[in-house]
């Protein structure tokens, strides 16, 4: 990382249903000044913030999700606009809320990373849950690693953190932090990803970065439903954290959780900490070879 000493917040963020576009607009200005304000220079939103942008849309719209996903693509120049400006005028780096954008014929969940200078970073979602197979979301196919002032970032979007494979693969290209912005109904979704960043913080020592929506949102078919909390975890290590917990939300409260990362620290665990999980991930195929076929053995 260029910046070794990060500080990162992370939104606990509610969907509302919005009167109209300049609403949504200053409703988003407040919460990244708010962001901001904590003296944070990356902000994290979470997975289909973007569907908020249809409130307005009326009931016909928000009842029928194919219909929600094209009003949230109509407004998503004019809203990536409005993320490309605020990043610049606080002067941050923002994942803004992941929502559908049209790739030819198809629909995928999109995450955008806007940085102060201007530029934009998309990664689409790689694995569709059951619920997005229904929707008629198509995974992406392209998975990236974002060069920025702040070093080398990945995005998982929610489900793609279940899959180590998908980390490992951006902590092998160079990111040391990894952003997964989740939305999750039930609580048990909502563990599943906060255990997910856990995970894949401590098998390739690297931190992580979990922003969840928040709270009952019955105007929506989409999301209407939301348990979540926010967190931010590395390796739990001597030198770092004694839980890989460097900051926890509260489930539910809407609001921002934040943390600083010793990125010094963080790349030093992989020669100098206590395990060397980033290191010895190759050591896996010496131990049992994923090529070989697992044997089976009949005890009496």
């Amino acid at each position: 990382m260029t910046t070794r000493i990060l500080k990162v917040a992370a939104a606990q963020y509610p969907l509302d249903q919005m009167a109209g576009f300049q609403a949504w607009t200053s409703k988003v200005s407040r919460w990244v000044a708010d962001g901001a304000a904590t003296g944070a220079c990356l902000l994290v939103f979470p997975e289909y913030g973007a569907i908020e942008m249809a409130g307005a849309a009326g009931p016909t719209v928000l009842a029928d999700i194919k219909l929600t996903l094209a009003a949230v693509v109509e407004v998503q120049h004019e809203a990536s606009t409005v993320w490309s400006d605020l990043a610049a005028r606080h002067r941050v780096h923002i994942l803004a809320p992941s929502g559908p954008e049209r790739r030819g014929s198809a629909y995928v969940n999109a995450a955008r990373l806007y940085a102060p200078g201007g530029s934009v970073g998309v990664q689409d979602k790689l694995v569709m849950t059951p619920f997005e197979r229904a929707w008629g979301i198509t995974p992406g196919t392209t998975q990236r690693v974002f060069e920025t002032a702040l070093g080398r970032i990945g995005i998982a979007i929610c489900y793609d953190s279940e899959f180590p494979l998908l980390v490992r693969a951006m902590t092998e290209a160079g990111a040391d932090l990894i952003l997964v912005p989740a939305c999750t109904e039930h609580e048990t979704g909502y563990h599943r990803v906060r255990n997910a960043c856990l995970a894949r913080a401590l098998e390739s020592q690297v931190a992580t970065v979990m922003s969840s929506t928040v709270g009952t949102s019955t105007w929506s078919a989409a999301v209407d439903h939301n348990t979540g909390a926010a967190g931010i975890f590395v390796p739990p290590d001597i030198a770092l954290s004694t839980n890989g917990v460097l900051a926890q939300g509260t489930l539910d409260a809407p609001g921002w959780v934040t943390a600083t990362i010793d990125f010094a620290r963080l790349s030093q665990l992989r020669t100098s900490g206590e395990m060397r999980n980033h290191a010895d991930w190759s050591r896996q195929a010496a131990a049992a070879p994923l090529s070989a076929a697992v044997e089976v053995e009949k005890l009496a």
